[in-house]
């Protein structure tokens, strides 16, 4: 089977074709950044407009790449939610729309679960069951994965989730956006143990996160030190590292945690956070430790793309699974609502 995925939940338009039997033929991803860090963050409704001029070209350039005509193509996978409304609606429109052009089925895919099952796009993928840390700008989770679709939430931020807080304090340290790269680029520079960020939440017992506390800390530690309206670059570096050392911390303990109380011996993280170089070192160093294997996608699958939103749309797609009738994203998506998928291939 081979499926058209298109991912348009936020900023970023990416597009694939991936074949149950062949693996991936073709992906592109169009990023919004550019046009979004003049305005510090995500403007939705610019979002929105910008998809609707990328979509097609870019589902032409793959199709292309992938040697691929349209009476090839047996089905069409969409990303339902959660994301932003407008953005959502964009894809969900076209895929719909496409898809009774061309007479095939549609699935619409959840944004979370496409992350989670990116991995599998790897050469040595994990096998079930494992523990999944999601962590991205707008999702902190620790799931317990026994299989597609068969997700158990066993901790999530109350608050913030960690990307937001490194969007936030790339803020207070005048960082253009996207602030998650620029605050782990300018933590390099920095100089571990000047400042001592506490790690929230991990003095008790329990796998939830909360970093809200942890972004308050780093904005009066960046008032703390500056004068005149001006901070060192070395203070500055200096903070980020506190800062990305903090919250690396909180997550491998978290993850440590989850992994002794599973009793499980797979990790995979997954979301845009898991693209971190000091994270994926510190949980390989933790999952050692523990006897276990870490898991994660190659950088390029760490943030939204159409590669996973096409894999996880097959293996629904497999076991028979359709979507209804009419255009309804959900920008809004519980990940344990999803319905197991007991049949499909990879």
């Amino acid at each position: 089977m081979k499926v058209l995925g298109i991912e348009s939940s936020c900023d970023e338009t990416g597009i694939a074709i991936y074949d149950s039997e062949a693996g991936l033929l073709g992906d592109a991803l169009y990023s919004q950044v550019d046009m979004h860090t003049e305005y510090g963050g995500v403007v939705p409704e610019l979002a929105s407009r910008d998809h609707i001029r990328r979509v097609l070209p870019l589902i032409r350039d793959v199709m292309a790449q992938a040697e691929v005509s349209r009476e090839e193509i047996d089905a069409i996978a969409y990303t339902r939610g959660p994301g932003l409304i407008g953005a959502l609606m964009v894809g969900s429109a076209i895929a719909k729309s496409i898809a009774f052009t061309w007479d095939v089925p549609v699935i619409g895919v959840h944004h979370m679960e496409g992350h989670l099952l990116a991995p599998m796009l790897e050469e040595a993928p994990p096998e079930f069951p494992f523990v999944a840390l999601l962590v991205s700008g707008g999702h902190t989770q620790l799931v317990s994965v026994e299989g597609i679709g068969q997700y158990k939430l066993l901790g999530e931020s109350v608050d913030d989730a960690a990307g937001e807080a490194f969007d936030k304090t790339a803020m207070m340290l005048g960082l253009d956006y996207p602030g998650g790269p620029r605050v782990a680029a300018l933590a390099e520079q920095g100089v571990s143990g000047r400042f001592r960020f506490p790690r929230p939440m991990t003095d008790r017992p329990g796998l939830d996160f909360s970093f809200s506390g942890l972004k308050t800390f780093t904005l009066n530690t960046v008032q703390q030190h500056t004068v005149d309206g001006q901070i060192d670059e070395q203070t500055r570096a200096d903070i980020a590292r506190a800062f990305e050392d903090a919250v690396v911390d909180t997550l491998t303990i978290k993850c440590r945690r989850a992994l002794r109380e599973s009793g499980m011996k797979r990790l995979v993280i997954a979301g845009g956070v898991s693209a971190n170089k000091r994270l994926r070192e510190k949980l390989g160093e933790m999952a050692a430790g523990e006897n276990a294997a870490l898991y994660y996608a190659r950088p390029a699958f760490c943030t939204d793309n159409g590669a996973m939103i096409a894999y996880a749309g097959c293996q629904r797609l497999l076991a028979g699974e359709r979507d209804a009738p009419g255009i309804r994203p959900m920008p809004r998506w519980p990940l344990e609502t999803l319905t197991p998928v007991t049949d499909g291939s990879r």
